[in-house]
This record gives structure tokens, C-alpha cells and sequence, in this order.
């Protein structure tokens, strides 16, 4: 088999600021979100990129200002320029949107997700389904999320003064994206374990997808769906004006 071409990528992840109650998993409605930190990850470099608020004294803020989220804004801007495909799990639908909102760059981010690998959506365009990244990481036998600890934590415990924590977890997830972005292209095949404990795959002859080439994928058989998701969960605020 011929060598395969993987893209110099860029994993890209946030960590949001608001503590949703409960088991409350409905985001929108408690929007603003806020943003208490943010990692990138080069496919060429080691250690990930980390951003958060910070204080008059120095100390981590509650949270990104605008002028500090425009500024993540622009260094994703930037990496793409010099050659870095952009790389999320569910950036389109949540991480790219948040950062809109909270950046004011809502051009700027909706040319970000336009042009970007977000592989859950790549994978919900092609099965109909969403995957959770840490079911992918298990099928693929690489390390997964952080034990112990999930994304509706963090809020909390950045609250709580649990700094390194939460930039730990971010950090694991953007080496986690990047680690299934690279092995699923190298092998040219997607492979999660779902929910009954099976491995499922499909192929991945042209590696991942942008999330303009995934729009172009025909739509899967969602028959025997009670209640499937249309694309317009993920794609919906690229319309606002």
C-alpha cells in the first residue's frame, strides 16, 4: 500500500466557564457560556498551546474577555495560514461557536469551521449518528480522556482554583484528537466501540473530511431512527447574519 499523506494538523479544544446544573445537558439555554481556558496542539510540536484569562495580578480569570478570546481567534488564524489544517471533535457544533460568541469574530470562526476537520461531524454525516471521541479512543486501543474527570466538571473546578487540572484535561483532550485524527488516516479507517461493546468502522479512502466536503456526503439511512438528528444541529448558527 502507498505511504499516506496525513495533513500537518492543529487539534483545537475549549473548556467552558459557566457550571450548568445537574444533569442538565442542554448548553444553549444557559449561553453565555464563557470560556475559562483553551488548548491547541501542532501535529510538528510536543506540548499544547494554552489560553486563559488572566488577571491584573497575573492569577488565572474566571474566564477569556473578548479581546482575549479575538486573540485565540487570530492564533488559530494564523496557524491555518502557514499550513495547519484546523482539527476538533464537535468544533463545529459547539467549540467554533462558543469561540464566536465569546470573540466576536463571527466571520472569522465561521471561515474556521467551514475549512476545518471536525471528525464527529464527519462521522454523523457519514453514519447519521454522533460518536463520542473518548468510545473512538477506546476502539482504537489509544488513551482516552482524562480518568476521572469529564467537560461538565471543569467550570467548577476552574471556580474552585483547580487550575492545573483543568489544563491537564484540556490538554489530554487535544492529544487525544490529534492522536485519532493521525491514526484513523494512517490506517485510511474510523473505528469506535459502541455502546454494546462492539468495534464498528468505516473507511476513510481520502482521510478526514472539512466540514464543506462532509456537507457534500449524501445523507445516511436514518429509517430506523425514532428521532435522528438533522445537520442543522451542528450547522445552524453559520446562518446568523
Amino acid at each position: 500500500m502507498a505511504e499516506v499523506f496525513v495533513r500537518k494538523y492543529l487539534a483545537f479544544d475549549i473548556e467552558t466557564a459557566t457550571d450548568v446544573p445537574g444533569d442538565d445537558f442542554d448548553m444553549a439555554s444557559h449561553r453565555p457560556l464563557g470560556i475559562c481556558c483553551a488548548a491547541a496542539l501542532l501535529s510538528d510540536v510536543e506540548d499544547p498551546i494554552l489560553w486563559h484569562g488572566t488577571e491584573a495580578d497575573g492569577a488565572p480569570a474566571p474566564r477569556l474577555t473578548r479581546t482575549e478570546a479575538s486573540r485565540v481567534v487570530h492564533e488559530l488564524m494564523r496557524f491555518v495560514s502557514e499550513g495547519y489544517t484546523l482539527l476538533t471533535w464537535n468544533g463545529l457544533g459547539f467549540d467554533l461557536d462558543v469561540l464566536a460568541e465569546e470573540s466576536g469574530e463571527l466571520y472569522e470562526c465561521k471561515a474556521l469551521a467551514m475549512n476545518h476537520v471536525d471528525m464527529m461531524f464527519h462521522v454523523f454525516c457519514n453514519r447519521g449518528f454522533p460518536v463520542a471521541i473518548d468510545k473512538a479512543a477506546q476502539g482504537l486501543g489509544i488513551p482516552g480522556k482524562t480518568p476521572g474527570m469529564s467537560g461538565k466538571m471543569a467550570p467548577k473546578m476552574w471556580s474552585d482554583g483547580r487550575y492545573a487540572e483543568v489544563l491537564g484535561y484540556v490538554s489530554q483532550d487535544v492529544r487525544m484528537t490529534l492522536n485519532v485524527a493521525v491514526t484513523c488516516e494512517k490506517a485510511r479507517r474510523f473505528q469506535w466501540l459502541t455502546r454494546r461493546g462492539t468495534t464498528q468502522s468505516f473507511p476513510l479512502d481520502t482521510g478526514w473530511l472539512t466540514v464543506h466536503s462532509a456537507l457534500e456526503l449524501p445523507a445516511p439511512d436514518t429509517g430506523w431512527m425514532t428521532d435522528p438528528m438533522p445537520r442543522s444541529r451542528f450547522t445552524q448558527w453559520l446562518e446568523s447574519p
